[in-house]
C-alpha cells in the first residue's frame, strides 16, 4: 500500500491494522500521532520491509530513514523498534538475491541500509552494541570485500570504523581482524584509482551507472559536478579505510600488517586535501603508529614517510602540528632517534622560535629540547658533522645566546633600543644594495641584522628572516628560502601569518614540485590579505596551478595516460612489423598480441 492510500483509509481501519493484519506504509506510521499506534506500526514496518513489493516505496523509505538518522542520530525510536535486524536483512537480500538487487530500485538498498547503520553508531555505543547483536557486521563485511562497488565500501568502512571505536563493540569487529586491516589498507590505497577508472573516466552519461551518478548529485547537475562530488567520495572512503585502521593502530593490533613497506610509502601520500579537509587523512594514523615502539621502528625505517612529515612540519597545513609530533616522537625514542635525526633536524630548526600551535604552549622550546637531548654527551659522536654543527649552532643562538640577553638587556632598556637602531640602520643598508641589484651584499648585511637583532623583538627579527629569504630566492638558493621564510612565519603573530613569507615560500615550494605545501601557502596568503574579492592575477595562476597538481585523481590520469600511450605504441610497433616484413605476417601479428595483451 502506497503513502497516498494509506492517507486514504479511515482511523477504524488503520486501527484494524495494527491489531489484525499489515501495517501501512511507513511514511503514514511516521505521521501517527498516538504513541502505541505509532510504535506498533513502525515496529511492524520494520520487521516486514524486506518484502516489500514496491522496489520505489523501499527505495524511498530508506533514504527517508537515513536522513531521519542524520538530523537526530541519537534518537533512540527507530534502534529500539529494530532498525537494525532490519537493515541486517535487507543487506543479506541484496547479497544473496542478485535478481531481485537488480530490480528497479532495489539497487539502492545495500547501500541505504549500510549507511543507516553508520549513521545510529556513530554518537552511540549502546546503538553500536545493538547493531552488533542484530548481526550486522557480517553483510557489511560482505560489502566491504567488494561485493557491490566502492559506493557501498564507503558507507560500510564509515559503518564498521564507528564500531571499531567503542570499547564495547571493538573485539566484535576484531573477530575479523587480518580481513578487515588487510581490506581497509587495499581500499586506502587503491580507492582514487579505482572511482576515477569506474567512473570519473567515463566521459559519457550513459557509460556511467546511473545509480551512482543518482546518489552523488540526487540527479542534479550534469558531469563536472558528478566528478566533484565523486572526488569529496572517493577521499571520504580513503579518510575512513584510514579510520578503520586507526581503530586497530590504537589498540596495537596488527602494527606489522600496517606497516608494510609499500602501504607506509603510499600512506606518506595520502591526504584529505581541500575536499575533504578536517580529516587528518595519513597523518593521523602516522601519529597513532608513533605512539607505538613497534609502529616508531617501522615508521623511522620509511624515508619517504620522514621526508613527507619533515615537509609537513615546515608546511602552512591545517595538520602541520602533528608531523611535528610524529618527529620529536621519533626524535624521543633512542632506538629511532638516530636514524632520522640527519633529515629531520635541518627542518625542525627553523621551529625552534615557535611560541605555540594548535594549543600546543612553548613548542619551540620543547622542539629545542628534544633536538638537543644528548648534546654534551658522547652520544653526540654519532652525528655528522653537517649535523653537529647545525646542533652547534642551535645550542649557541637558542640557550647560549638567550641567558645573555636575559641578563643583559632585562635591566639595560637603553642597549635594547640602541641595538634596535644599529639593525635598522643595517636594514636600510641591504635595502640599497637590493636597489642597485646587488643580491649578495644584501644578504651579508641581513646576516649581521639578524646577528644583532635580539630574540626579544620577534617582529624586526620576521622581517629580517623574511626579507633574506626573498633574497635567496632571487639567487635561485630555493632551500634558504624556505628555511628563512619558515622561521619568519614562526615569529608571526598569530603562526604563519605573514603575508611576504607566505608567498615568497609558496613559490619556492612550486620550484621544488611540492605541490600541496605551495597551494596551503598560497591559499593563506589570499586568506590573509584584504583583496576584497580581487585575487591577485600572480596569486589566482598559482592557485589554479597547485589545484590541478593536487586534483586527487591526477595521479590515476597520468597512469592511464601513460598506459594509453604504451598500448598504442605497442599496437604501431605491431603494424610497422606486418608491414615491412610481409613474408612474415604471421609473426608481426604474434608479436604485436604478446605486447597488447599485458596492457589489456
Amino acid at each position: 500500500m502506497d503513502h497516498f492510500s494509506c492517507k486514504n483509509t479511515n482511523k477504524m481501519t488503520r486501527t484494524h491494522v495494527v491489531v489484525g493484519s499489515r501495517p501501512c506504509c511507513f511514511f503514514c506510521a511516521m505521521e501517527e500521532k498516538d504513541p502505541c499506534v505509532r510504535k506498533a506500526w513502525l515496529e511492524l514496518s520494520l520487521r516486514d520491509m524486506h518484502m516489500t513489493r514496491d522496489d520505489t516505496e523501499l527505495a524511498l523509505t530508506l533514504s527517508f530513514i537515513w536522513r531521519y538518522a542524520m538530523a537526530d542520530p541519537e534518537n533512540p525510536e527507530l534502534p529500539t523498534l529494530g532498525v537494525f535486524e532490519c537493515m541486517t536483512r535487507l543487506m543479506k537480500k541484496g547479497l544473496e538475491d542478485v535478481e531481485w538487487v537488480m530490480t528497479g530500485q532495489n539497487v539502492y538498498v545495500p547501500y541505504y541500509a549500510a549507511h543507516i547503520i553508520g549513521s545510529y553508531t556513530m554518537k552511540n555505543p549502546e546503538f553500536a552494541a545493538e547493531a552488533v547483536e542484530s548481526g550486522v557486521i557480517a553483510p557489511l563485511l560482505e560489502l566491504m570485500r567488494g561485493k557491490m562497488s566502492w559506493v557501498e565500501q564507503r558507507v560500510v568502512v564509515r559503518a564498521l570504523g564507528h564500531l571499531a571505536s567503542y570499547e564495547t563493540t571493538f573485539e566484535a569487529v576484531a573477530a575479523y581482524e587480518n580481513e578487515v586491516v588487510r581490506l581497509a589498507m587495499e581500499i586506502a590505497t587503491t580507492c582514487v584509482d579505482v572511482v576515477y577508472e569506474e567512473f570519473v573516466s567515463v566521459q559519457e552519461k550513459e557509460g556511467r551507472l546511473r545509480y551512482h551518478s543518482d546518489l552523488l548529485t540526487r540527479g542534479l547537475g550534469g558531469l563536472e559536478m558528478e566528478d566533484r562530488k565523486a572526488e569529496e567520495w572517493a577521499s571520504q572512503l580513503q579518510c575512513w579505510s584510514l579510520h578503520l585502521l586507526n581503530c586497530f593502530a590504537y589498540k596495537q593490533r596488527c602494527i606489522s600488517l600496517i606497516c608494510n613497506k609499500t602501504f607506509l610509502k603510499e600512506l606518506s601520500q595520502m591526504w584529505g586535501g581541500l575536499v575533504n579537509h578536517t580529516s587528518p587523512a595519513g597523518i593521523g594514523l602516522v601519529r597513532i603508529l608513533c605512539y607505538s615502539k613497534q609502529g616508531r621502528r617501522h615508521v623511522s625505517g620509511s624515508r619517504e614517510m620522514i621526508l613527507s612529515l619533515c615537509n609537513l612540519s615546515r608546511s602552512s597545513d591545517d595538520w602541520q602540528y602533528m608531523g611535528i609530533d610524529c618527529l620529536l616522537l621519533l626524535l624521543k625514542d633512542q632506538e629511532t632517534r638516530y636514524k632520522v635525526l640527519e633529515m629531520s633536524l635541518f627542518y625542525l630548526v627553523d621551529l625552534v622560535e615557535l611560541k605555540a600551535l594548535n594549543v600546543r604552549p612553548n613548542l619551540g622550546d620543547r622542539i629545542t629540547k628534544v633536538l638537543l637531548m644528548h648534546y654534551h654527551t658522547k652520544k653526540g659522536c654519532v652525528y655528522s658533522h653537517k649535523a653537529q654543527k647545525a646542533l652547534k649552532e642551535l645550542w649557541r643562538n637558542k640557550v647560549e645566546r638567550r641567558k645573555r640577553e636575559r641578563k643583559c638587556m632585562s635591566k639595560n632598556q637603553e642597549l635594547l633600543t640602541e641595538t634596535s637602531v644599529v639593525v635598522n640602520l643595517i636594514k636600510q643598508q641591504a635595502n640599497q644594495f637590493l636597489c642597485v641589484g646587488d643580491i649578495e651584499g644584501a644578504i651579508k648585511c641581513y646576516n649581521e641584522a639578524i646577528g644583532l637583532c635580539p630574540l626579544k623583538l620577534r617582529r624586526k627579527r620576521m622581517i629580517l628572516y623574511s626579507e633574506r629569504g626573498e633574497c635567496y630566492l632571487l639567487l635561485g638558493d630555493v632551500d634558504a628560502a624556505i628555511s628563512d621564510c619558515t622561521r619568519a612565519l614562526c615569529l608571526s603573530e598569530p603562526v604563519n601569518s605573514h603575508g611576504k613569507s607566505l608567498w615568497t615560500r609558496s613559490r619556492a615550494y612550486d620550484i621544488k614540485a611540492l605541490s600541496r605545501e605551495s597551494l596551503m601557502d598560497c591559499i593563506m596568503f589570499v586568506n590573509g590579505r584584504c583583496f576584497r574579492g580581487n585575487i591577485p592575477y600572480h596569486a589566482a595562476q598559482m592557485i589554479c596551478k597547485q589545484m590541478e597538481a593536487t586534483w586527487l585523481f591526477e595521479e590515476a590520469r597520468t597512469s592511464k595516460l601513460r598506459r594509453m600511450m604504451h598500448k598504442e605504441k605497442y599496437h604501431l610497433t605491431g603494424l610497422s612489423t606486418i608491414t615491412e616484413e610481409p613474408g612474415k605476417k604471421k609473426e608481426g601479428m604474434m608479436v604485436q598480441r604478446k605486447k597488447l595483451d599485458p596492457l589489456d
